[in-house]
C-alpha cells in the first residue's frame, strides 16, 4: 500500500521533478553498497599487511600493531577514518623475550662486579699480611748492635740542619720558638725514619698556630718551616702566601668564596699564613661574610692537609677567643708556637744586625 501511494504521488508530479526524485533515490540506494565495498577493501589490505611474510623484524622499540586515528598516514583506510600503525609492545612475545635476556645480562654483570670486588678485597688483605710479615722479618734480621742513626744525622743528610742554623742567624733571641721548631722537625724526622724501616706511620697534623705581637718573627719562622717541610717531603714547594681578612673576605654576597679559593689555590704546595685570623669571624654579626671563609678553610685543612699547611697568626688572647668560637679550627691545629716579646738586650742585638746589613757601625 505504501509503495502504491508513493507511486501515485510520483505520477502526479511534473516530468522534470519526477526525474530528479528518481536520481536521488538511486543515489540513496547505491551509497550503502559503496560503503560496504570500501570497508571490505580496507580489511583485506590490513589482513595482507599483517601476514607473517609482510611483517618486518621486531625492533627493540615499539613493535606491535595498534589501531589509531588518522589511517591515511599509515596508508590504510580513507581520510579521517581509522588506520593501522606500529605502536605498543604489550602483545609482542619477542619483546618480552628480549627484555628477559637484558635482565639476565644485567644480573650477570652485577654478579661479575661483585665477584671482582670480593677478589680485590681478599687480595688487599693478602698484600697487607705479606707486607706485615716482611716488616717483621726485616726488624728481626737487623742485629741489635747496629745503629740506625740519630736525628741529627738525618737532619744533616736532608739539609734540615742548615735551615735551622739560618733560623738561628736570622732571629735574635726567641729561644722557645727555635726550640719548638726543632722539636717539630725532630718529630718529622722520626716519622721518616719509621717509614724507611717499613713501620706504620701516619702523617701528623702540620697546621700551626702562631701567637704573639707583630714584629716578633712569625713570617720568618713560617718561611723556614716551609723550607724544612719541603726538604723532608711534606710539601711540594715550601713557599709562603700571606693573607689577611681583606684577601679572603668579600664585600657582598657571593664574593667571599672566590677570593678565599683563589688564595688557597696560590698556597697549594706550600704554606698559607693568615695574619690576624681572628678578624675572619665576628661573633656579634651573624651576617658577616667571614664565616663563609672560615668554613672553606676548615674544609681545606681537613681534605687537603697533605698539600697545604695553614698557619693562623695573631695575638694570644684574641686567638684563644677565636678558637673558642670555632672548635673545629682548634682541633685541626696540631702545633702551637708562642712568640714572646723581645727583651732590651735582644732589641739592641737586632739593631746591631740591621746596622751590619746596611754597612753601618753602631756607636
Amino acid at each position: 500500500a505504501q509503495l502504491r501511494c508513493r507511486r501515485q504521488r510520483c505520477l502526479r508530479r511534473p516530468p522534470a521533478a519526477r526525474r530528479s526524485a528518481c536520481r536521488a533515490a538511486g543515489r540513496r540506494s547505491r551509497r550503502p553498497r559503496r560503503m560496504a565495498l570500501s570497508i571490505c577493501a580496507a580489511f583485506a589490505t590490513g589482513a595482507a599487511a599483517l601476514s607473517p611474510a609482510a611483517l618486518p623484524a621486531p625492533a627493540a622499540g615499539r613493535a606491535a600493531v595498534c589501531m589509531q586515528g588518522g589511517g591515511a598516514a599509515a596508508g590504510i583506510g580513507g581520510s579521517g577514518g581509522p588506520g593501522l600503525q606500529w605502536g605498543g609492545v604489550e602483545n609482542d612475545p619477542n619483546f618480552k623475550t628480549a627484555k628477559l635476556s637484558d635482565k639476565l645480562k644485567e644480573a650477570d654483570i652485577e654478579r661479575r662486579l661483585e665477584s671482582e670486588a670480593i677478589a680485590a678485597r681478599e687480595e688487599a688483605v693478602q698484600r697487607a699480611r705479606e707486607e706485615r710479615a716482611r716488616k717483621v722479618a726485616l726488624l728481626t734480621q737487623i742485629p741489635d748492635d747496629v745503629k740506625a742513626g740519630t736525628v741529627d744525622d738525618f737532619m744533616y743528610k736532608e739539609g734540615v740542619k742548615d735551615i735551622l742554623e739560618k733560623l738561628d742567624y736570622d732571629l735574635i733571641g726567641l729561644t722557645p720558638v727555635k726550640q719548638r721548631v726543632r722539636e717539630i722537625a725532630s718529630l718529622l724526622v722520626v716519622d721518616k725514619m719509621r717509614l724507611k724501616l717499613g713501620l706504620e706511620t701516619s702523617v701528623p697534623s702540620l697546621h700551626m698556630g702562631f701567637t704573639g705581637a707583630p714584629g716578633t718573627g712569625k713570617t720568618t719562622v713560617a718561611l723556614r718551616m716551609g723550607q724544612i717541610l719541603q726538604r723532608m717531603g711534606y710539601c711540594r714547594t715550601g713557599h709562603v702566601v700571606v693573607a689577611t681578612r681583606d684577601d679572603l673576605v668579600g664585600q657582598y654576597v657571593g664574593h667571599t668564596a672566590p677570593k678565599t679559593k683563589e688564595m688557597v689555590k696560590k698556597a697549594m704546595g706550600g704554606i698559607l699564613l693568615v695574619d690576624e685570623a681572628y678578624y675572619l669571624y665576628n661573633a656579634a654579626n651573624d651576617r658577616d661574610y667571614g664565616q663563609e671563609s672560615v668554613e672553606i678553610l676548615l674544609n681545606v685543612m681537613e681534605n687537603n692537609k697533605e698539600d697545604i699547611i695553614v698557619v693562623l697568626a695573631g695575638y694570644k688572647d684574641k686567638m684563644d677567643a677565636f678558637y673558642g668560637f670555632i672548635p673545629g679550627m682548634a682541633s685541626r691545629i696540631g702545633n702551637h708556637i708562642e712568640f714572646p716579646d723581645y727583651e732590651d738586650d735582644e732589641l739592641v742585638e737586632i739593631g746591631k744586625v740591621m746596622c751590619r746589613e746596611l754597612e753601618y757601625k753602631l756607636g
